[in-house]
């Protein structure tokens, strides 16, 4: 599917590639001219890459130096493969110094060997050179269990991103992260790789490069079986119109395909119809599929995967920033030739725009520059050199958010200039005010900044809980594992208490010791003062006797030996603490008490005393590892006796004495908390680093940073050495904010800063520029614009500075000026002028001075004005008013003043017939004139001319205008009737749009009954109706009226408008009401005819109705559409444009003038389905048998009728087809197609045709098969005298091929042609009667089936020979033949009547010997040596052969035969027929 190209050889098209030969030897250069440019050269290498042979994961580098001119692009490439450039794979780096080109290899890995190439390219020619890099591999790279687990690692993830279920499906559940990295990846361009791993956190590039290639590979073997071909790839594209697509080329073997659409692994619903109330949308243009996705939200971000077949063939990744516009693009009106900007203001930083120009998308070029300020919130779209096919609609789309505008261009109207093209402007239409956006831009920074404080604060809190959660959970395992330990340990010593309870008698004598030993370790335990084998505190022991322990004290006491003690206070075993538990390593104790003190029981422990003296023990484990005895310890409930034997309770004891606490244990204690109550700070770290700044020379610069603490400080660095505050720059902190600021930039201050704090270090560069600018105070005065007259000179003067060598450029108008005659140019050090002599006032315009050197433009615009007379004004006149007494009229100003203000309008007038013109004088700057000294009837013509301080125009004539024409005005609009009732109408109109010249006065409105030719006046014609409306009240109920009117003017009334609508004089109507008997009376897959009856009158509650309207809803909607826009007179409709099999919802409206009634529904919903037909196969003739040669396709089509539309099924052989097996069904028929038949797809296959109605079936037999193999060899032999027993190997397709059989043909050695003997044989063999002694015969063998036969097999020849007496023949004399004979016609010769100009041929037979002469005549003259008769003579047939006939050839035809033996004659006639 994505299939790597390999870098190859071929020259460009159009390119001649001419091949030569480098000095340097291995190296092939490619010139793509024929001859070279003077002072250009080919690309060739001075020093080629040299192979290498590295040690793996070694720093490889493959070095190269070109020359050429121009200096030629270097580029790599491998034979196998591209090459991936990646930080930690390879990298391409050229050294300025050295003039070496290096691909190198960080960390070289054994697929990394290959035979690379290093081009050198540039306009003239191309060389290559290659170079082999071999990589000896160390060990093993990766053990095989890693290996192992890479694989299957692959193998997981492709099988979960394959599960599916039966119907194709995936199953319903969100995708897992490396699932779904791997699925972006699949379908991701190169170019994106970095990206996607950076994202979610893959560090092994080269591993993932290796995992992916495999995964690509599977999926393209998937996809060939659904897809054909598939490309055009478009990733998910949003655009202006609120809604993203996703676009793909397929060609799917089966159109019956299925197409499914996910987001994040779960299925989303979506309709292949036009429709508003699902979001998601296909289309289909042939083989372009465009998924649509409407009414874009924050929540459709995700993975968007399209399926086929259960097969993934592409995804996406749609992400949606958080973004939106805080100002929007609004709407440009630019003049032509002029400059537009679009610019918009975003909440979030962003680093592209995507710019729509009329639904096209837009990039840097010379029409159009995209432009990003540098904290990426403002952007900008400038549009060049506006021309009309420039106007339309621009977007700017930012993640799922867009706005648009109009750019309106606006066309210079002036009739002159038409045909011309208009001069380029250097003016921008669009721009707003820049501090305005930067403001803003600034407000939203702030904003943005403090939502990412707020992130970074919760996820810093995040990160301590999760941290707090990991602590706890660690402390826990640890002392889970610690129990653990102590519980082994205590097991461990109950174990060695059993050994030693059974030692020998003569070690009982130890046990006072032991016991002594004891009280001493529990009395630095606990506090507690055993006694040994003495009276303490009233306590008393005896070695091998019975000792008390106890008393009032509650001390303990210890017997020796197997003796048990009782004591009132009580003895627990050694080591209880706080009444808790006591070790098992007691070999005798006390009754237990409370717990509260405790003793030490010895039990014949050797050395214990010793051992445990003056030691502290922290747990059980410590003192079960030291104590070693005899001793046997049981554990009881309550406490008991201790026995002779060395059993002792030591767990949990009861005691009635009271007494201190005593022989207590001392615990570990925990050095701190479990979890920490405070987190470990972070320390410093920025918000907002440092930005590389461009300075200018002069002016002032500023670095600034912010972090997140108030009391932090900080260093500056330049170059690596520290800074510090003087004259020249100012080191200050404001609360966060860290600034640097710079008062007047100078070379020296150019280079690298650094900003340091709490180990952590932001940087930025310095750039000093010296761009070309003007002093402030000049280029104030420049901008004013300067006036001259029209002949005289003005001069443009202005000085500049930057760093040489600056470009100076002058305009006019947009235009760049050269040295002319009547243009002085001069340009002097730090100042240039411009001088124009001899001006005109088409020399007025825009003055511009462009300077430009490498670190920029910088402009300085000015105006020129040129003084001239003025134009003379424009005509033609509008005449506002022409009565009898008064002429008012206006004009349009000159289109040129001049260049100054109008002072007046001069004017002359004359009246038509006279010669004089009469000054009426000046009338001020305004264009109008009411001129009242005019005569009724009389026509004037008048002469204007403008008047400014360059002096007066030339004069503009005017037509004739005549005082007190009768001009009547045009007719007004039909009236319309506003309201009616039984003794009132009301009516409404407009003014005519033809006036006459003056004002409307009034109108006159006339009345006319239906049926009558009659019109009445409304108004008294005396007086005018002077509104627009009138009341008319004259009017009898009942009747049926209809109204025109007039408008009025000085010169009188006008025509009358055409009449309105016949309206009735009465009350209102009362709307209908519901129809009746609403039902459907037919029904097809796209129609549906209704019909109803027309609803009761009921007086003065329903009147009559006068039309009818018809509603139709889709089940799946709640809005009803109007089917007809028009109300319908009849009682019945059909409605058209259904959906197949769609759900309904219908009514019917009754309407009148009254309004409209109730709606009338039908009781359910109605199905766009024809009445229920059983299914039924329409063919006259269909075939149940067909035959189809193996590798063609197989075509079955049937046709038949059902509704509602039925359901189609196919089965072979009782079982579902194969997914090779195409079905197509359309309307009324099914056709079933095996692209390239097998044998294996011979079968019966069946159709099945259900409804709801009934089923219908149908099979027929298909039966793929090819001609035969011939069978084996053929073997005879003579199992009874007279016969011939034939037999053959089978063939090969004998198993395939249930119909094949066997015929079999002979032929013997008395006729060479073969016969059939036998056909139809479904054996091997057959016997063949009447075998003819003497005679060979031989036979062939042919398989044959539904296709034919095959070639056959020959059997060896056969023969029995003959026994027969040998006999001998006579052979008669002969005597020979006299076949001489006179002349004879075997064939005489006949009539022939031929039309004229058609040929004649004339022949007959002759037989004689010798072969006799013969001789044709035409009325007895010899035609054998006229040429033009073709005679011949071939074997006895003579033929004679006129090619045309004419009249000359009528006559009697004769042949003349003759020879030795005598003569013959035959004679005919020839007629020829005109």
């Amino acid at each position: 599917m994505w299939k790597r190209s390999k870098v190859t050889d071929q020259t460009a098209a159009g390119q001649t590639g001419i091949k030569k030969k480098s000095k340097v030897p291995g190296v092939m250069i490619t010139q793509f001219v024929e001859e070279l440019p003077e002072g250009t050269s080919t690309p060739d290498f001075t020093r080629k890459p040299i192979a290498l042979t590295i040690q793996q994961g070694k720093w490889a580098v493959l070095k190269a130096i070109v020359v050429g001119t121009p200096t030629p692009t270097v580029s790599w490439g491998r034979a196998n493969g591209d090459v991936y450039f990646h930080p930690d794979m390879c990298l391409q780096k050229y050294d300025e110094t050295s003039r070496e080109h290096t691909l190198e290899f960080p960390k070289v890995a054994p697929e990394d060997a290959d035979t690379y190439k290093c081009f050198a390219t540039n306009e003239y020619g191309r060389a290559v050179c290659p170079v082999a890099l071999n990589v000896i591999e160390v060990g093993f790279s990766m053990s095989k269990e890693f290996q192992k687990t890479q694989v299957e690692d692959t193998k997981d993830i492709r099988r979960r991103l394959k599960k599916r279920k039966d119907d194709g499906t995936r199953e319903e559940r969100q995708m897992e992260p490396d699932e779904k990295v791997w699925e972006i990846l699949l379908s991701a361009d190169k170019k994106d790789y970095e990206r996607i791993c950076a994202e979610y956190g893959i560090k092994d590039f080269r591993h993932m490069l290796k995992k992916l290639t495999e995964m690509k590979k599977e999926r393209e073997e998937e996809i060939a079986e659904f897809v054909t071909h598939i490309s055009t790839l478009k990733h998910i594209e949003v655009h202006d119109s609120d809604c993203a697509t996703i676009e793909l080329d397929m060609d799917l073997k089966d159109p019956a395909s299925k197409l499914f659409l996910y987001k994040d692994g779960v299925m989303v619903p979506f309709t292949t119809e036009e429709s508003e109330s699902m979001k998601h949308n296909l289309k289909q243009v042939g083989k372009k599929y465009v998924f649509t996705i409407k009414n874009l939200r924050s929540e459709d971000a995700g993975l968007y995967s399209v399926d086929v077949g259960g097969i993934n063939v592409f995804s996406t990744d749609f992400k949606v920033p958080e973004v939106d516009f805080a100002v929007k693009i609004q709407e440009v009106k630019a003049e032509e030739r002029q400059d537009a900007l679009f610019q918009c203001v975003l909440t979030a930083p962003t680093d592209e725009l995507k710019w729509l120009g009329k639904s096209t998308p837009l990039s840097n070029s010379e029409k159009f520059e995209i432009t990003v300020s540098e904290d990426k919130l403002i952007h900008k779209l400038m549009v060049r050199d506006c021309m009309p096919l420039d106007a339309g609609i621009y977007a700017a789309v930012a993640g799922i958010k867009s706005c648009n505008a109009w750019l309106v261009v606006e066309v210079d109207k002036d009739s002159a200039s038409k045909g011309k093209k208009a001069t380029r402007k250097t003016t921008l239409a669009g721009g707003g005010d820049d501090q305005d956006l930067m403001t803003i831009a600034k407000e939203q920074q702030e904003l943005y900044q403090k939502k990412m404080d707020e992130k970074m604060e919760v996820a810093k809190k995040a990160q301590a809980e999760r941290e707090a959660a990991e602590a706890l959970a660690k402390v826990e395992g640890e002392a889970a594992k610690k129990a653990a330990a102590e519980a082994k340990a205590a097991a461990k010593a109950k174990a060695k208490a059993k050994a030693a309870a059974k030692a020998k008698a003569k070690r009982a004598a130890a046990a006072t010791d032991a016991a002594a030993g004891k009280q001493k370790a529990a009395a630095a335990a606990g506090g507690g003062a055993p006694g040994v084998g003495a009276p303490v505190d009233k306590g008393v022991g005896a070695a091998g006797a019975i000792g008390a322990g106890g008393g009032a004290g509650g001390a303990a006491g210890a017997g020796a030996g197997g003796a048990a003690g009782a004591g009132a206070g009580g003895g627990a075993g050694a080591g209880a603490a706080d009444g808790g538990k006591g070790a098992d390593g007691g070999g005798a104790a006390g009754v237990g008490g409370d717990g509260t003190a405790a003793g030490a029981g010895a039990g014949g422990a050797e050395g214990l005393g010793e051992d445990l003296e003056g030691e502290e023990y922290d747990s059980f484990e410590d003192s079960d590892g030291e104590i070693e005895g005899e001793g046997e310890g049981d554990e009881a409930g309550d406490g008991g006796v201790g026995s002779g034997e060395g059993e002792g309770e030591g767990e949990e004891g009861e005691g009635e004495g009271e007494g201190e606490k005593g022989g207590k244990r001392k615990k570990r204690m925990r050095d701190g908390p479990l979890v920490p109550e405070t987190l470990i700070d972070p320390g410093v770290h920025f918000h907002a680093g440092l930005s590389d700044c461009k300075a200018i020379i002069g002016e002032a610069a500023e670095l600034e940073c912010k972090v997140n603490r108030e009391d932090c400080e900080g260093l500056w660095y330049k170059d690596g050495e520290e800074i510090q505050s003087s004259e020249a720059l100012t080191i200050s902190k404001d609360g966060t904010f860290h600034r640097l600021k710079i008062h007047k930039v100078t070379e020296e201050f150019a280079g690298k800063y650094k900003f340091e704090a709490d180990g952590r270090k932001t940087e930025s560069l310095i750039v000093v520029e010296d761009p070309p600018r003007f002093p402030a105070e000049e280029l104030k005065a420049f901008k004013n614009p300067v006036t001259v007259k029209k002949g005289h000179k003005a001069s443009f003067k202005l000085p500049y500075f930057g760093r040489e060598p600056i470009k100076i450029q002058w305009y006019l108008d947009g235009e760049e000026l050269s040295e002319e005659a009547t243009i002085k140019l001069d340009y002097s050090e730090g100042c240039s002028s411009l001088l124009l002599t001899k001006l005109q006032r088409k020399d007025s315009g825009e003055v511009k001075m462009k300077l430009k050197n490498e670190f920029g433009t910088v402009e300085a615009i000015s105006q020129l004005i040129v003084l001239d007379k003025p134009t003379p004004p424009i005509g033609p006149l509008e005449i506002v008013e022409a009565s009898s007494s008064t002429i008012d009229f206006k004009w349009r100003p000159p289109k040129d003043s001049g260049g100054c203000k109008i002072d007046n309008y001069i004017l002359d007038r004359q009246q038509v017939g006279r010669n004089t013109w009469k000054k009426v004088g000046p009338i001020g700057p305004e264009p109008k004139y009411k001129d009242s000294d005019v005569d009724h009837g009389r026509r004037y013509c008048y002469r204007i001319r403008v008047e400014t301080e360059m002096g007066t125009s030339e004069l503009m004539e005017t037509e004739d205008i005549q005082a007190g024409t009768k001009a009547y005005p045009g007719p007004p609009s039909t009236p319309k009737v506003v309201t009616a009732f039984k003794d009132c109408i009301n009516l409404s109109w407009s003014p005519p749009s033809e006036t006459g010249g003056t004002n409307i006065l009034g109108y006159n409105l006339e009345k006319r009954k239906k049926g009558s030719n009659l019109w009445g006046t409304v108004n008294p014609p005396d007086e005018m109706i002077k509104g627009k409306g009138c009341g008319v009240k004259d009017v009898v109920e009942g009747m049926e009226y209809e109204f025109r009117v007039s408008a009025i003017n000085n010169s009188g009334a006008g025509e009358f408008s055409t009449p309105s609508e016949f309206v009735f004089a009465r009350d209102p109507k009362k709307p209908p009401g519901k129809v009746i008997d609403f039902k459907v009376t037919d029904s097809t897959y796209t129609t549906l005819s209704l019909s109803w009856t027309k609803p009761k009158d009921i007086e003065a509650v329903e009147d009559e109705a006068k039309g009818y309207f018809v509603e139709i809803r889709p089940a799946e909607s709640t809005d009803w559409d109007r089917c007809n826009s028009n109300a319908i007179t009849m009682t019945s409709y059909t409605v058209k444009g259904l959906r197949s099999m769609g759900m309904y919802w219908v009514r019917a409206i009754a309407t009148n003038d009254g309004g409209e009634g109730e709606p009338q529904e039908l009781d359910n919903y109605i199905l766009a389905t024809p009445p229920p037909v059983r299914p039924r196969f329409t063919d006259a003739k269909i075939k149940s048998f067909m035959v189809v040669r193996a590798g063609n396709s197989a075509r079955f089509t049937i046709n038949f009728e059902a509704s509602p539309w039925p359901e189609v099924i196919w089965l072979k052989d009782g079982s579902p087809v194969p997914k090779k097996v195409t079905i197509s069904n359309a309307e009324g028929t099914s056709q079933l197609l095996i692209p390239s038949s097998e044998r294996s797809d011979t079968g019966i296959y069946t159709i099945i045709v259900k409804n709801i109605v009934a089923q219908e079936s149908f099979s027929v037999e298909i039966r793929v098969t090819d001609e035969p193999k011939p069978p084996g060899p053929v073997e005879t032999d003579e199992n009874v005298p007279g016969t011939v027993t034939i037999s053959w190997a089978p063939s090969p397709d004998e198993k395939r091929d249930d119909r094949l059989h066997y015929m079999v043909t002979k032929r013997d050695s008395s006729k060479s042609t073969w016969h059939t003997i036998a056909d139809h044989i479904f054996n091997n063999r057959f016997t063949l009667c009447n075998i003819m002694p003497g005679r060979e015969y031989q036979f062939r063998v042919y398989a044959k089936n539904d296709m034919g036969s095959s070639t056959h097999s020959e059997s060896p020849k056969w023969l029995i020979p003959s026994k027969r007496a040998k006999f001998t023949v006579t052979t008669p004399e002969t005597k020979a033949c006299d076949l001489t004979c006179p002349p004879k016609f075997l064939v005489p010769l006949k009539m022939h009547a031929a039309p004229q100009g058609y040929e004649c041929y004339m022949s007959c037979a002759i037989k004689g010997d010798p072969t006799p002469h013969v001789t044709w005549l035409r009325n007895n003259i010899s035609l054998n040596t006229n040429t033009n008769y073709f005679i011949s003579n071939t074997c006895g047939v003579c033929s004679l052969l006129i090619l045309r006939v004419g009249s000359k050839d009528t006559g009697e035809y004769k042949i003349v035969a003759e020879n030795s033996m005598g003569r013959a004659e035959c004679s005919t006639k020839l007629t020829v027929r005109e």
